[in-house]
């Protein structure tokens, strides 16, 4: 890892993380597969300068799918996600748009 600004990727904003934004404080972003918690935690209130109370790590295996009659084999690719818990008077501005 050679900076903060590689460890997160984008924000994942589906009507899930909606709700998790809205009422339990929490911001969902893809990291990096080399990313541990400190190394989010880090990030996100270095860049965002707010308070990070938890920092929850999920691995996302690659999910298959056939294509066209079953003659196509599509994978999507694996990918880590960090569920972040901030304290209830901080926020992102990111997600701000979406509420």
């Amino acid at each position: 890892m050679s900076t903060i600004y590689d460890v997160l990727r984008r924000p994942i904003v589906t009507e899930k993380t909606n709700y998790m934004v809205t009422k339990l404080h929490q911001y969902v972003f893809e990291v990096s597969v080399d990313a541990n918690r400190t190394l989010v935690k880090d990030a996100v209130e270095k860049l965002f300068n707010v308070t990070v109370v938890r920092v929850n790590i999920i691995n996302v295996p690659a999910k298959r799918s056939m294509r066209r009659n079953r003659r196509l084999l599509i994978s999507n690719p694996q990918y880590k996600k960090a569920v972040v818990t901030l304290l209830p008077e901080d926020r992102i501005p990111i997600f701000e748009g979406v509420e």
